[in-house]
């Protein structure tokens, strides 16, 4: 049998390599790093995650997580480990990002049919192919890649956000809770009743918000390169909150830096604004700013970032940074099997597709490593029922028009129409239960693994 290349060791790589040699067929998974590093990544392991430690909600009613119990159901070997690494997150899905990667590079490593070459590809083998490098493709295989069609690539750019020691935040200002979270925390703090959250927040009032915005506002960023100059484009799922800052005043309290859900136990009253700090770890040493990914220069966020309440004496142990993202027109390249349109062989998976979040990048990467082994085993490559979310994804990456064409994450939108027009609160649910019995359905039709038990949700009710 002939041995299948993976060229990228991020999220969408070695789930493609797993699921690939879980059926069989003999892979050899190519990883630059570390002998050539990115600008994003700071370890040697695979899958690394940069942009945050959250993969998203987990809650069964929820896009993300519907996308979550499909995978887990097919045997997804990101999210196994993922869940073998968590740390609290009220209902979302995070995990201790080191040691996370350290588990998924040692499941890899040790899988008897993997063969793990730590060597930068500067070029497109011949043979059975998944291209899976990422947004930080290297430029000599980015070359290679977009000869194979003469179009352009499109660009956006990701930014990562800082982190600080947690026992650095000052608690007689920040606090700890979660939005609406199940034991009604906001409620019963307001009546003087202290409960933990799994979030820390630091509140502001309004005179300290708009202190923040004008120091936000006359900080230097780091000054983009000619080719990014003349592209400054932003994807809007990881906006730096500079560039958020400059679309008005009031754009990050109606953003990532709302106070809906939470109550300040000094004074019982909602914040006029609050950053939200989520765990980053295992044992809970660390935590990252949520949706505070930027571009400032390091100095101006070491002076910004401490007018934040509570973090005026915080160690910070990782800056903020921004990096260029790179991906393909997919709708012009590629079948929804994540096949290259023009050889049979040759597939695309995870960021460099369009998908974003991490979720999507690993599933992405689960059907390019099943259909890759199906076409080396005899098989057909499968397209997913557009009712899954994971189908639904590849085939709006796949379909979406290609001039305009930007990444896509989870989200009900990209499915089709119910039946009905049910409540805002019973969509979810109904969305996930169709979607769920026409993955089963179609694993049973084309013999894939398919677990019910591991794809039921983990979160039975939400008070969101």
């Amino acid at each position: 049998m002939k041995e299948l290349i993976v060229i990228g060791g991020g999220l969408a790589g070695t789930e493609a390599a797993w699921q690939a040699a879980e059926l069989g067929v003999p892979v050899r998974l190519y990883e630059m790093r570390p002998h050539t590093p990115t600008p994003a990544h700071d370890t040697p392991w695979l899958a690394e995650l940069v942009c945050s430690n959250s993969l998203g909600s987990d809650l069964p009613h929820k896009a993300p997580g519907l996308l979550k119990a499909e995978l887990r159901g097919l045997g997804s070997l990101l999210l196994d480990c993922a869940t073998r690494t968590a740390v609290p997150a009220g209902s979302s899905l995070a995990v201790d990002r080191e040691a996370f990667a350290q588990l998924v590079t040692e499941r890899i490593a040790t899988h008897p049919l993997i063969t793990l070459v730590h060597e930068e590809v500067t070029a497109l083998p011949d043979g059975p192919t998944i291209v899976a490098t990422g947004p930080l493709t290297s430029p000599a295989l980015a070359e290679v890649i977009a000869g194979l069609s003469g179009r352009d690539y499109l660009y956006f750019y990701d930014a990562v956000s800082p982190i600080v020691q947690a026992e650095t935040v000052d608690m007689t200002i920040a606090f700890r809770q979660s939005r609406y979270d199940r034991e009604g925390s906001a409620s019963l703090q307001a009546r003087g009743e202290q409960v933990e959250g799994d979030y820390i927040n630091c509140p502001m009032t309004r005179d300290e918000y708009e202190a923040f915005v004008d120091a936000l506002l006359s900080a230097e960023t780091i000054v983009l390169k000619q080719f990014e100059r003349e592209d400054p484009h932003f994807f809007e799922g990881c906006m730096p909150v500079e560039a958020l800052a400059r679309r008005g005043r009031e754009a990050l309290a109606f953003g990532p830096m709302r106070p809906v859900g939470l109550i300040d136990p000094r004074n019982g009253q909602r914040p006029y604004a609050v950053v939200q700090l989520r765990q980053d770890n295992l044992i809970g040493t660390l935590y990252n700013l949520v949706g505070f990914q930027t571009n400032l220069k390091w100095p101006d966020q070491k002076r910004v970032l401490r007018l934040i309440p509570g973090l005026a004496q915080a160690e910070f142990v990782r800056y903020g940074m921004m990096h260029r993202n790179t991906y393909v027109n997919a709708p012009a390249l590629l079948q929804p099997t994540l096949q290259y349109r023009n050889r049979a062989d040759l597939f695309f998976a995870g960021q460099i597709v369009g998908v974003e979040g991490y979720v999507g990048n690993a599933g992405t990467g689960l059907l390019a490593g099943v259909n890759a082994a199906r076409l080396l085993t005899g098989g057909h490559p499968l397209i997913l029922p557009p009712a899954t979310m994971l189908g639904a994804l590849c085939h709006y990456v796949t379909h979406a028009a290609a001039k305009e064409f930007q990444p896509m994450k989870a989200n009900f939108g990209i499915l089709p129409p119910l039946p009905s027009r049910p409540g805002k609160h019973d969509s979810g649910r109904l969305y996930a239960e169709r979607a769920l019995t026409a993955l089963r359905r179609f694993a049973r039709e084309h013999g894939l693994r398919y677990d019910q038990a591991l794809a039921a949700p983990t979160v039975q009710t939400a008070t969101e």
